[in-house]
């Protein structure tokens, strides 16, 4: 039987050699050399990664030396066949137009047990990795900035890791720069419409006016403050150290048709201006404080977002601060007044950058769901 299956797979006969399979599993289900011809078969019809997992399995069964020479080499063709596939396909990739333009690649949240375990699996398969640590890398709320670099790389890795049941979406940074931001100096009026003064990206005032309806989503976050403190080391001496005093908050409103932001943040909004909501509740001072008029202010307008609400910067931004030096510098266009530089304004930035970019219609190539 084993003589006539290997005849015909020389030949090309693939039916026939499926029917003879059947007729030997009929006859006697357990003989060795059938779990042989069936990985043999696998590899002929180009299933190579089934016939892989049949032949280690041959190799974990078989107890004949001449049997397990053949699950070896059955093993050695077909990862020498993966490899060089894998490698012809990311030579394509790497001849795309936009190939070498930064890109980002981020995984997407999994949840439930089925979906977890599958997506750990193929996170580990993809990255040679160990199963246990690949499911530590999973988010299971929001994304994980998981790489950075040439954007052909992250494209097909980001195929074959979708190909393997891990959600994942790549974005090229390129598409990041070219959406504008202006920062929100006050309201000058609220209503059906809202009037905005604000600056663009270079300090020009000027105003914007819009429909609620044409904000398309929000995103928000809190970026810490930071201070220099004394405190004492672990001898006892003192030093000088930054840390965190409290949170600035920061609204994003999309406006995805205009290709712009608006961007609102608690710090920076000038309240003496422009506040579209004098009359707070009746229990109020005459002169509410600032924090209470931001509340007000923040609550109104993410009222009248009719999109969603994207609030899960935090998460993000913790796993995202080790790359913001890998990439190409870019501005964070935050209106905060700091003494150094913090990658946390370059995080936000680039988390509410990536949700416009995923809103985009255009975007449906290389992505699912918003994560």
């Amino acid at each position: 039987m084993q003589d006539l299956i290997e005849t015909a797979l020389k030949q090309g006969n693939y039916p026939a050699a499926a029917d003879l399979l059947q007729q030997w599993k009929r006859k006697d289900p357990r003989d060795p050399w059938l779990l042989l011809a069936i990985a043999q078969y696998q590899e002929a019809i180009g299933k190579w990664e089934t016939a892989e997992r049949t032949y280690l399995k041959l190799l974990q069964k078989a107890a004949l030396p001449k049997l397990m020479g053949h699950a070896r080499q059955g093993i050695q063709r077909v990862q020498t066949h993966l490899l060089q596939a894998r490698e012809a396909a990311l030579a394509t990739a790497r001849s795309s137009p936009d190939s070498d333009a930064p890109g980002i690649l981020c995984l997407e949240p999994v949840r439930g047990e089925a979906a977890r375990t599958a997506a750990a699996q193929g996170l580990a398969k993809i990255l040679q990795i160990d199963p246990y640590m690949a499911r530590l890398q999973l988010p299971s709320k929001g994304w994980r900035l998981h790489r950075v670099g040439p954007l052909g790389e992250l494209r097909f890795l980001g195929e074959s890791l979708r190909a393997a049941q891990t959600p994942a979406f790549w974005v090229n940074q390129t598409e990041l720069k070219q959406i504008q931001t202006f920062q929100v100096n006050y309201f000058r009026s609220v209503g059906a419409q809202g009037t905005v003064v604000c600056q663009n990206e270079t300090g020009q005032l000027g105003e914007i006016g819009f429909d609620w309806a044409e904000i398309s989503q929000a995103v928000t976050g809190s970026l810490p403050l930071f201070e220099s403190v004394l405190d004492r080391d672990a001898w006892g001496k003192l030093e000088r150290k930054e840390k965190t005093q409290d949170y600035a908050e920061v609204i994003d409103l999309h406006l995805r048709e205009r290709r712009c932001i608006l961007r609102l943040c608690d710090r920076a909004y000038e309240f003496k201006h422009g506040n579209p909501l004098p009359d707070l509740a009746p229990q109020e001072t005459a002169s509410p404080s600032r924090r209470r008029q931001w509340n007000a202010l923040r609550d109104y307008v993410l009222n009248q977002v009719s999109g969603p609400i994207q609030s899960g910067f935090t998460n993000f931004g913790e796993g995202a601060l080790e790359y913001i030096d890998l990439m190409p510098f870019f501005e964070a266009h935050m209106p905060l007044v700091r003494r150094q530089d913090t990658p946390w304004d370059a995080a936000f930035h680039l988390y509410s950058g990536l949700h416009f970019v995923r809103s985009s219609p255009e975007s449906a190539d290389r992505s699912h769901q918003p994560g």
